[in-house]
């Protein structure tokens, strides 16, 4: 029975100035840094996903490339792999992390269950092979990426805690009806 960290996409396109800047972003890098530096040896295992989007085409109509975005299925280009955009932001300590995790590769991706690890692993058999029961899950944004792998996770059977002062969203009103329906699905949800 392990206690993993699910850290959902600290990455520099997801931050401020970033091409789909969360306000916050920052703040949860270093936090998220904080946090771990705190509580040494809460976590058996700390996952980290990050967007690794293709650099050509649409990522399988991900990307807005015949028309303005709409911010709900498509999305300005961001997170294109290997630029700095899709590289973790710089006040996230990625020391701890024991297992990255890549997503997006030529289609849409939202939840961390839908990457594969650097070792070629699905998350579900990672987790399995890691004996990981419970997670917290942490990371950019509330009402997107982080509610997709919240849901995942408690459809994969796993004890989910979403930390909320480790989170940032889009929106204020989108991030607090993640949240809500994170609840309504049994998710503890509080602050670290």
């Amino acid at each position: 029975m392990a206690r993993a960290l699910f850290i959902i996409d600290v990455q520099n396109d997801f931050t401020e100035g970033g091409a789909l800047g969360v306000e916050g972003g920052a703040a949860v890098a270093a936090g998220i840094s904080h946090h771990l530096a705190e509580n040494p040896g809460r976590y058996d295992e700390v996952f980290a996903s990050r967007d690794w989007h293709d650099a050509a085409g649409d990522n399988g109509g991900h990307f807005a490339t015949d028309a303005s975005p709409d911010f709900v299925t498509t999305w300005p280009v961001h997170c294109v792999a290997d630029t700095r955009g899709a590289e973790y932001h710089p006040q996230l300590d990625t020391t701890p992390v024991t297992v990255h995790v890549r997503k997006g590769q030529g289609v849409p991706a939202y939840s961390i269950f839908e990457g594969t690890t650097d070792a070629g692993e699905t998350v579900p058999e990672a987790l399995a092979a890691r004996d990981v029961t419970e997670v917290d899950v942490v990371g950019i944004a509330t009402d997107y990426c982080v509610l997709a792998s919240a849901k995942d996770a408690v459809g994969a059977g796993l004890r989910v805690r979403v930390l909320t002062d480790l989170v940032a969203g889009v929106a204020p009103e989108s991030s607090a009806a993640a949240l809500a329906a994170l609840e309504q699905l049994g998710v503890e949800v509080r602050a670290s």
